[in-house]
Order: C-alpha cells, then structure tokens, then sequence
C-alpha cells in the first residue's frame, strides 16, 4: 500500500490517510441523507436513491484512488 499509493514519497503515513478519509466521509455523510430526501419528494423511492447515491459515491471515489491516485472523495450533489 505505501508503495502503490507513494505514501512516503507524499511524506504522509497509513494512520494520517486513514483519519483524513474519515473525517472526509464525515464531512460527506449528510449527502446519504439530504439526496434522497430531495429527489424523493419527486415520488422516487427513498431507498432506491440512497443505495444509487451510496454506490455512485464508492465507485467514483475508487476510480479517483485507483486509477488517478488522487486524494479527492466524490458523491452526487444538488445545485
């Protein structure tokens, strides 16, 4: 992991990724909710929406770590 993700050379560590992808996904939970909720009002189903928001989120953010090894969280959002 700490060659793939060239951690040493970004002078950071495991347990500094770890807390920073935590405190991202706190800072982007409220969109699990506040997204469903939106579109819902429309006559979507609520769990319909949140199970395609939360998969939308981990495959986008994935693909950013993965293919473009970059730090960045994305999830869909209004406005």
């Amino acid at each position: 992991m700490k060659q793939f993700f060239k951690l040493e050379e970004n002078k950071t560590n495991v347990k500094t990724e770890v807390l920073a992808g935590i405190t991202t996904f706190m800072t982007m939970a409220y969109i699990l909710v506040v997204n469903p909720v939106i579109l819902s009002s429309t006559g979507m189903d609520f769990g319909g929406i949140f199970t395609a928001t939360a998969l939308s989120s981990l495959i986008a953010t994935f693909m950013m770590a993965l293919y473009a090894n970059y730090p960045f969280a994305l999830a869909p959002g209004m406005g």
